[in-house]
């Protein structure tokens, strides 16, 4: 399903933390939010899954309003896996983390029925968390239960799935695993993303926000330019796409861009993100 999100704004007391953000996700696409932090990448999540209400703009998923839909309606269409969101699980075993994920779709008894198990059961085999779905979630690694919270999100059956930073903390390899699960899915994604290599390498496009506003958005190469590393992020870098198929960053030797914001990169003795080799810092496929 679609996600249009057209001329936001957002204050908090009054302060302006998001202005005129608008972005496009197509059915099927994966889009990344990047940005430094304090961006607002995780204010404009917020807008989107229902949890906080914009001061002007709209967000759509397909042709409705979000804020026109009931809560249960927009939650049946949009899952959101949030930073640390396994919420209150004492006690929980797996099985009934990921069947939380069945509320929207309950009816005033709030009883499980056979389409209930069905997808709790489809969604714990996809995610690979089947060896221990009678764990309590609370014994479980970092990324196993990173694995049961995508899990919930999926029994949900959305249309729309919103991640806000579901590999922190994870080795690279949960990390990658965890990357071709949501690949896998089909689901149209918003994504929050830290790591720019991991973004580069799941996304379709990229969506950079900067102090509140969209500086780019696109696909990653034509976003990630070495003049946006520097300006933004302030490194020097360049993204490639590789003979394989993955775009990779590499970074220069001295990666800090100068502190003018110019990221060009061109005083005394400094190496440029264009004379850079094709070696270097990059994603490898496992």
């Amino acid at each position: 399903m679609k996600l249009t999100v057209d001329r936001l704004h957002v204050t908090l007391d009054r302060n302006p933390i998001l202005r005129e953000v608008s972005l496009r996700a197509h059915k099927g696409d994966i889009v990344g939010l990047v940005g430094p932090n304090g961006s607002g990448k995780s204010t404009l999540l917020r807008t989107v899954y229902r949890s906080l209400r914009p001061a002007d703009g709209v967000v759509r998923v397909g042709e409705d309003d979000v804020w026109t839909l009931s809560p249960r309606t927009a939650a049946r269409r949009t899952a959101a896996v949030l930073q640390d969101g396994g919420g209150n699980t004492t006690g929980l075993t797996v099985t009934e983390i990921v069947a939380l994920g069945r509320a929207p779709h309950h009816g005033l008894l709030g009883r499980d029925g056979a389409e209930d198990h069905r997808a709790v059961a489809a969604a714990i085999d996809r995610c690979g968390v089947r060896p221990f779905a009678d764990r309590d979630y609370a014994s479980l690694s970092g990324g196993e239960r990173q694995r049961v919270l995508l899990a919930r999100a999926l029994a949900q059956i959305p249309q729309l799935l919103v991640l806000d930073e579901l590999t922190n903390h994870l080795d690279i390899r949960a990390r990658f695993e965890l990357l071709d699960l949501i690949r896998a899915t089909g689901i149209t994604t918003l994504a929050v993303l830290h790591d720019l290599d991991l973004a580069a390498r799941l996304c379709d496009h990229l969506v950079v926000l900067h102090e509140g506003t969209v500086r780019a958005a696109g696909p990653v190469l034509d976003v990630l330019t070495p003049q946006l590393l520097g300006d933004v992020f302030g490194v020097r870098a360049r993204t490639e796409r590789h003979a394989d198929g993955v775009i990779r960053i590499t970074y220069a030797a001295d990666a800090l861009a100068d502190g003018d914001g110019d990221g060009d990169g061109d005083g005394d003795g400094e190496t440029t993100a264009e004379s850079l080799p094709s070696t270097g810092t990059a994603v490898r496929r496992i």
